[in-house]
Order: C-alpha cells, then sequence, then structure tokens
C-alpha cells in the first residue's frame, strides 16, 4: 500500500482524501483510498455509527430510448418488470456460457431511461456489450466520468443525510430524485454492508461541498470517512459477492448463490441457456461460508481440505473485526456433501485452519 499509484484515474475527490490523510491503492483501474484512520476503525465506526465512502470509481451508465428498460431486460438476468420507476435492482450481465462478467445495479427511471452502476473495471465493458445489440433509438452513454457515488452506511446513517437535506424515507432498493445546493442528487437506499445505508449519486463539478457536508454530519455522528478496506472487511461479513473473487467468467450465479437475480419466467437474458441446463443438473461447486475456529487469517485462492480430500478453494478472506476470527467465502464441491455445521480445513501457507462451514451472511443484516 503506498501513498502515491501512477497509470490510475482519481475521484474528483481525491484531494479531499490527501487532506484527510488516506492512504492509497490501485483498483479496478482506479486510485482509491484504502483506509485513513485504519481498516478496522473505520469498520467498527460504520457498524456501531455509520462511514463514509468514496466509491466514485463504480461504473455510469445511461441506457435511454423508446422501450430501454424492455432492451435491458432482454440482456440481463433479473426480471425489471418486478420494479418499478423509483426503485432499483441487483442483476448480472452474463456471458452465454452463464459465466459473470459483472454484476451491477440497475436504477429504473422509466421505461425508456435506465441508469446502470457496474464495478469499475467493467463498466466499459458492459456498455460494449449493451451498445453493440442496442437497436435503433436507444442510447448507451458511459457517464463514469461525469458522475461521484458516495455512500453513507451504517445505523446512523438517516440521521447525517437528514443534516445535510437530503431525503431518507424511502424503502429499500428505492430511489428519489433530489437537490442539494442547487444540483441534483439521486439518493437510493442500497448498501454493500449489512448496514442500513444510502448510496448519492451526484455532478462531479461541486462534489466536494457534498462530501465536506456529509463528512461534518458523519463526524457528529461518532462515525468515520472508510476507505475500501473496511468497505471489503464489510461486505466480506456480510456474505456479499466481490466480483473478480466471488463471482466472474469462470463463476456462475448458481454456484456463487446469486439465483435470486435471475429472472427465470423471462424468455431470454444472455447466458439463459447455459444458466438453465446447470440449474437443471445442479451446480458442481456452491458458495459457503468458513468461520476459523481456530487462529488464523485465511485469503483468497486457498486450497479447502476435509481430512486428506480437496474439497474447495476460497475465494475471499479476512479477518472479521466484528466476529474477532478469520472468515472465508470458499466454492465447495457438491459432490463432497457438505453441509451447514460441517468442519473443514484451509490450507493457510501450509497450516491447517480448521473452520466451520456456515451460510451467510457473518453479521446479521440490517440493510432494511
Amino acid at each position: 500500500m503506498s501513498d502515491t499509484v501512477t497509470d490510475s484515474r482519481r475521484s474528483p475527490l481525491h484531494d479531499h482524501h490527501v487532506a484527510l490523510g488516506a492512504s492509497f491503492a490501485p483498483f479496478g483501474g482506479w486510485e482509491m483510498p484504502v483506509q485513513y484512520s485504519g481498516t478496522v476503525a473505520e469498520h467498527t465506526a460504520t457498524r456501531e455509527a455509520v462511514g463514509l465512502f468514496d466509491v466514485s470509481h463504480l461504473g455510469k451508465v445511461r441506457i435511454s430510448g423508446p422501450a430501454a428498460a424492455a432492451f435491458v431486460d432482454r440482456c440481463l438476468t433479473n426480471d425489471l418488470s418486478r420494479i418499478g420507476p423509483g426503485q432499483a435492482q441487483y442483476t448480472l450481465c452474463c456471458a452465454e456460457d452463464g459465466g459473470v462478467v459483472d454484476d451491477l445495479i440497475l436504477y429504473l427511471v422509466g421505461a425508456d431511461e435506465v441508469f446502470a452502476v457496474p464495478n469499475a473495471a467493467n463498466s466499459a465493458g458492459v456498455g460494449r456489450q449493451l451498445t453493440a445489440v442496442a437497436p435503433d433509438g436507444i442510447t448507451v452513454a458511459d457517464e463514469h466520468e461525469a458522475h461521484v457515488v458516495l455512500a453513507v452506511q451504517g445505523p446512523r446513517s438517516p440521521e447525517v443525510l437528514t443534516a445535510v437535506g437530503l431525503p431518507v424515507d424511502q424503502d429499500y432498493m428505492s430511489f428519489v430524485d433530489a437537490e442539494w445546493s442547487g444540483r441534483p442528487v439521486r439518493v437510493c437506499r442500497t448498501g454493500y454492508t449489512g448496514e442500513r445505508g444510502y448510496e448519492l449519486i451526484a455532478p462531479a463539478d461541486g462534489a466536494g461541498e457534498l462530501w465536506d457536508a456529509l463528512a461534518a454530519a458523519v463526524g457528529e455522528q461518532g462515525g468515520l470517512p472508510a476507505g475500501l478496506g473496511a468497505r471489503d472487511t464489510l461486505r466480506t461479513e456480510a456474505g456479499l459477492p466481490l466480483h473478480g473473487q466471488d463471482l466472474g467468467p469462470d463463476i456462475t450465479p448458481l454456484q456463487a448463490r446469486c439465483g435470486f437475480a435471475i429472472g427465470w419466467k423471462k424468455d431470454a437474458f444472455w447466458g439463459r441457456e447455459a444458466l438453465a441446463a446447470e440449474r437443471e443438473a445442479g451446480p458442481r461447486r456452491r458458495s459457503w461460508g468458513l468461520r476459523a475456529t481456530g487462529r488464523g487469517v485465511p485469503r483468497g485462492h486457498m486450497t479447502v481440505r476435509r481430512g486428506d480430500d480437496v474439497v474447495g478453494e476460497t475465494t475471499s478472506g479476512t479477518f472479521s473485526p466484528t466476529l474477532k476470527t478469520g472468515i472465508a467465502l470458499a466454492l465447495l464441491d457438491t459432490a463432497a456433501g457438505l453441509d451447514e455445521g460441517d468442519v473443514v480445513a484451509i490450507d493457510v501457507r501450509g497450516r491447517a485452519l480448521e473452520c466451520e462451514i456456515v451460510k451467510p451472511p457473518f453479521v446479521a443484516s440490517h440493510v432494511r
């Protein structure tokens, strides 16, 4: 981890992070703050009070034109007919073999407009795939540089937004278009931490003023600015997948326990045939949580054994500040017949770390 990273894009709020003493690292082609006061402190502040995250590296893609929502619905896995304007939906962009190109959030503005938030490294790719098959009249616009995305997460997040004059009463996975200091702000009740939270999409121009106002309100509530280090420990405790680790071209939604984001009743979406076949046969492996019962911290790509048999591999692993033990997400072979409560061992640099199999999340969710 270093304070200088080259050949990466920077958030419009970079100077604000420098002023707060952030340390930086490359992530998805961006130079982003990893921590300010320390990952454990920022994690704990988010769980107990509130954390403020700059996640402007996330993509921003606007799909508009006649029947734009119906077009997107034919491409991505989830069923947009399940929600209405003013609501958001988690969905997947899959390849024809069922692998996950990206997971993303869709904001349904109306029948003729959808705003998509893909992951940083995959934003351009998702946009290109949509553009390649878009019918006449449908525009797919990359607005990555035009907006910031700020996340206010934790039990006191409503108090923070109220303090700066932004709405807080929307239902989970719904959004409101508001105004702050004369600029539009889209406020959505989403989150990646397992706590109640909001994500704000605002113009990059003038975003520093919004960040400063939120940071002041967060401090008054006993919270902290938080970096991607805490975001990762929080999301792992919540059992939520990270693309490139727990989801990816070689990990299907069914293997990653994301079948809830598949609209099986739809006639068409990318990868439907392969995923339907996998559903019929049953996935050959499935994601589980592993909670260490001994001392040690698992990481990704560590071998999982039951006795002498290799039964899987970890995809994410960390020390849980909340549980004070090591935790991991792992893909385990279904043929091994493993279930919740069974004991396996992770090979941590040649030493066996005993773990109990649990069904995520590791920490109870309070998102709703």
